[in-house]
C-alpha cells in the first residue's frame, strides 16, 4: 500500500503526513479516513499526490485530503489547498480538475414517497424522453455564439431570466449561480465551439439524476430550517460543464506548463502546471476556469426547470401541490478567492477544492439568509444502490479545511474493471429486484457506475461527521435512478 510509513494518527479521523516526510514540502498533509477506508486509500497514488500538493508555491495550513480521496489528476480527487497570494500563492488547474464545477443540487417537493413510487417508471421515462444523455449529447437549446457569451458570464441568472426558474433558486445556490471575474474572453474557440449545444443535457460517466425520498432524519432542527422532513421525495442532480470546461482545463493545462518554468518553479508533478494568483497567466485561467463554473450552473438550473415541468405533466399536479424548491446547489470543482483566517489574521485566499465540498458554517455571509443561523445545506451523493446525505457546514470546517468537506463516496475500481465484473443489463436487474429503477444512456457506462465501485457512502460521511466538518441532517435513498 502506499502509505508513507511515518504517517501519524492524530484522533480516530485525522492522519498527518509530517513536513519532514519530503524536502519540497512546505506544509504537512492532513488525512480524514478511519482505518478501514485509510488501507483503501493506500491502494492507489492519492496520498502520493498529497504530498506532492504540499510543495505548491505560496501553500498554506496543509495539504489536506477527504475520506473519498482518490487519485486524480495532479491533485487527488477529495483534496483541498489553499494559496496566499500576498506571498507567491498559485492556482493550478490540476487542483480544479476537467470537469469544471461538476456538482449537484437537491430539489425538495411536497410529496411522499407513497405518491410517486407507482409512478417512478412513468417519471423516469419521461424525464430521460426530456432532458438528453449520454458522452457528447447536445441539447434543443442552440446557442448564438453571443448567448453563449452571455451564458458564460451570467450562469443561472441566465436560465432563470429566461423563465427557467426563479429568483429563490439563484439565493439557494453556491455563488447565487455565477461567479464574479468570468472572462469568456479568456475561453478559447474550441471549448466555446463544443458549449454552443451542449447546454441542458445531463452528460456521462458519475452524472445522474435520481428522485429519492428521505428515511432518515438525524437533527430535526436543522431538517426543519433545510426544509425537508421524513418521507419527503427529493431530486438529486449532478453534472458539470461538459466538453466546454473539459476543453478549458485542457487549453490551460498546457499553458500553464509553460508559465511554470516562466516562474522557474520546481515541481514534483508536472501535472500540478500553475501559475501565481495574481499573475497574467493566474487571471487568464481563472477567467476562463469562472466562465466555465457559470456555464455548469446555468446547465443545471436548466435541468432542474425541465425536472419541475415533467413533474407537473406527468404526475397532474400544479406547482402549489408539488412545492419543488431547491434547497442548495454545491460546486465540487472549483478554485475561489475567499476570506479566511490565517492564524491571527483574516487574509484573502485561493481555495482549490477538487472533489470536494463548500461547507461554510453559520455566520458566514455568503450563505442565504434564512441558512445562516444554521450554516450550509452540504449535499453528498452515494452510489445509486445505497443513499445520498444532507449535511450542514461547520465552524470547525471554517477552522480546519477553509470550510470544505467530502464530496460523495469516492471511487474503489477504475471504470474498466467496474465494466469487468458486472454487466449493465445484469446491474439494472439487481437494481429494480431492490426496488430502484434505473435508466441510462447505454449498459456499458452503466456497469462503470456500479456500486461496487465506490467506498460506502456512509463510512466516508461518518467521517466528516465525526470529525465536525459537517453535521449529518438527513438521508435519502434513491426510488429512480438515470445515469449518464
Amino acid at each position: 500500500m502506499n502509505i508513507p510509513e511515518n504517517l501519524r494518527q492524530l484522533d480516530p479521523q485525522r492522519w498527518e503526513i509530517p513536513i519532514t516526510f519530503r524536502p519540497a514540502m512546505r506544509v504537512p498533509g492532513l488525512v480524514y479516513a478511519d482505518r478501514e477506508l485509510l488501507e483503501k486509500i493506500g491502494e492507489d497514488r492519492s496520498l502520493e499526490q498529497v504530498v506532492n500538493v504540499a510543495s505548491l508555491p505560496g501553500i498554506v495550513g496543509y495539504s489536506l485530503a477527504m475520506p473519498d480521496i482518490h487519485q486524480g489528476y495532479g491533485f487527488p480527487i477529495g483534496g483541498v489547498a489553499a494559496t496566499d497570494p500576498a506571498e507567491g500563492g498559485v492556482i493550478s488547474p490540476g487542483g480544479v480538475g476537467f470537469d469544471i464545477n461538476c456538482g449537484v443540487r437537491l430539489l425538495r417537493t411536497g410529496l411522499e414517497a407513497g405518491r410517486v413510487r407507482p409512478r417512478i417508471h412513468q417519471l423516469l421515462s419521461v424525464l430521460f424522453r426530456t432532458i438528453p444523455v449520454g458522452v457528447g449529447s447536445h441539447s434543443d437549446l442552440k446557442l448564438s455564439p453571443g448567448e453563449e457569451e452571455r451564458v458564460l458570464e451570467e450562469g443561472s441568472g441566465w436560465a432563470v431570466a429566461r423563465g427557467m426558474g426563479t429568483e429563490t433558486d439563484l439565493e439557494n445556490t453556491e455563488e447565487r449561480g455565477r461567479m464574479d471575474g468570468a472572462d469568456p474572453s479568456r475561453v478559447g474557440k474550441r471549448a466555446r465551439e463544443r458549449g454552443l449545444r451542449q447546454l441542458g443535457p445531463l452528460g456521462s460517466g458519475n452524472h445522474f439524476l435520481e428522485i429519492q425520498y428521505v428515511d432518515e432524519i438525524y437533527d430535526a432542527a436543522l431538517a426543519q430550517s433545510f426544509g425537508v422532513e421524513r418521507d419527503m421525495v427529493t431530486v438529486m442532480i449532478h453534472c458539470g460543464s461538459r466538453g466546454l470546461g473539459h476543453q478549458v482545463c485542457s487549453d490551460y493545462v498546457k499553458k500553464m506548463g509553460a508559465a511554470a518554468r516562466k516562474y522557474g518553479y520546481t515541481l514534483p508533478d508536472r501535472q500540478l502546471a500553475c501559475a501565481p494568483a495574481d499573475s497574467p497567466e493566474g487571471r487568464a485561467y481563472f477567467g476562463a476556469m469562472a466562465s466555465a463554473a457559470n456555464y455548469a450552473w446555468a446547465n443545471r438550473q436548466i435541468i432542474m426547470d425541465r425536472v419541475r415541468k415533467v413533474f407537473e405533466k406527468t404526475l397532474s399536479a400544479g406547482r402549489e401541490e408539488l412545492k419543488m424548491g431547491l434547497v442548495y446547489d454545491v460546486a465540487h470543482n472549483i478554485a475561489k478567492f475567499e476570506e479566511h483566517r490565517v492564524g491571527e489574521t483574516e487574509k484573502t485566499l485561493c481555495v482549490h477544492r477538487k472533489g470536494a465540498t463548500r461547507a461554510f458554517g453559520p455566520g458566514r455571509p455568503e450563505l442565504p439568509g434564512r441558512y445562516r443561523p444554521a450554516g450550509q445545506p452540504v449535499l453528498i451523493p452515494g452510489d445509486m444502490g445505497s443513499c445520498s446525505f444532507l449535511l450542514a457546514g461547520t465552524d470547525q470546517a471554517m477552522a480546519e479545511t477553509w470550510g470544505s468537506t467530502c464530496h460523495g463516496a469516492g471511487r474503489l475500481m477504475s471504470r474498466t474493471a467496474a465494466r469487468k465484473s458486472i454487466g449493465g443489463r445484469q446491474l439494472a436487474a439487481e437494481l429494480r429486484s431492490r426496488g430502484i429503477e434505473v435508466m441510462a444512456g447505454s449498459m456499458s457506462s452503466l456497469a462503470e457506475e456500479a456500486p461496487a465501485a465506490y467506498k460506502d457512502v456512509s463510512g466516508v460521511v461518518e467521517v466528516v461527521h465525526q470529525a465536525g466538518l459537517s453535521r449529518k441532517v438527513a438521508r435519502m435513498r434513491p426510488l429512480g435512478v438515470i445515469k449518464g
